[in-house]
């Protein structure tokens, strides 16, 4: 439906005389709107003649209209060319910095999902079976990532699903039966959870301490001005009482 859109607008915001998207959309007395080289081009011709019409419905205009940009037709142009890039399939292709689907032949799409027990990554087509095969329903999937190796214990081979408190690192679960075995061990998964909660609170209190600090620079700043204040205050009179004196001395 989207590209329905997109086409009909393009349609309509063509130029009847290059065929292509209005540059520069100027429009003419008689409603109709073109490129303005191109309607300049064709009106350049007609002077010659002396005449100066409508490609389209053939109005003849005189003298020759002066061409103004027309400004909503070119933010219009503008955001055809946006929706184009936007659903342009280049957009889903792989690109440098991208993770590539792994299942992709010739060009391949941009990955959507990468499965820790597959150690692969699939764009959106690829990965289905991931959400149909009974199997393949079970795996781990996480997002795109060209790190999965990361994820994987170089010992065993296997995911490492569980962190060891008292190591401070991710394990297999191997690893917890073997050299880690005895230690204070919980999923990967309830770490990241708890960790994630901790760095809450601890922006919470850093949030604080700013707004504290704020408030106390806020008080600072107005014992200033309040400090300035009284100065001139107190300057002020000193000055009137010296130049008070010195008128009366002048009369003297």
């Amino acid at each position: 439906m989207a590209q329905q859109v997109i086409q009909l607008d393009q349609e309509k915001l063509s130029c009847s005389i290059c065929l292509d998207l209005l540059k520069e959309p100027v429009t003419i007395p008689c409603g109709h709107s073109y490129c303005m080289s191109c309607i300049k081009t064709c009106w350049d011709e007609g002077d010659q003649k002396k005449t100066h019409s409508c490609p389209q419905c053939r109005q003849s205009f005189t003298p020759r209209p002066a061409l103004v940009k027309n400004i909503m037709f070119a933010e219009l142009v503008e955001e055809v060319k946006k929706a184009n890039r936007s659903t342009s399939p280049d957009h889903f292709y792989a690109g440098p910095g991208d993770v590539a689907c792994d299942f992709c032949t010739g060009r391949k799409l941009k990955a959507f999902k990468s499965c820790l027990v597959c150690l692969a990554s699939y764009c959106e087509q690829h990965l289905q079976p991931h959400y149909d095969v009974g199997p393949l329903k079970k795996h781990m999937l996480v997002e795109a990532t060209s790190k999965l190796l990361e994820n994987i214990c170089s010992h065993h081979n296997e995911v490492m699903k569980i962190f060891c408190r008292t190591d401070q690192q991710c394990i297999c679960y191997l690893c917890s039966m073997d050299e880690h075995k005895g230690h204070d061990t919980v999923s990967a998964v309830a770490e990241r959870a708890e960790k994630q909660t901790e760095l809450g609170v601890s922006r919470y209190k850093i949030q604080r301490r700013i707004q504290d600090r704020e408030k106390d620079v806020k008080v600072l700043q107005q014992e200033v001005e309040a400090i300035n204040i009284s100065s001139d205050e107190a300057v002020n009179p000193s000055r009137l009482l010296v130049a008070y004196f010195h008128v009366i001395k002048v009369t003297i």
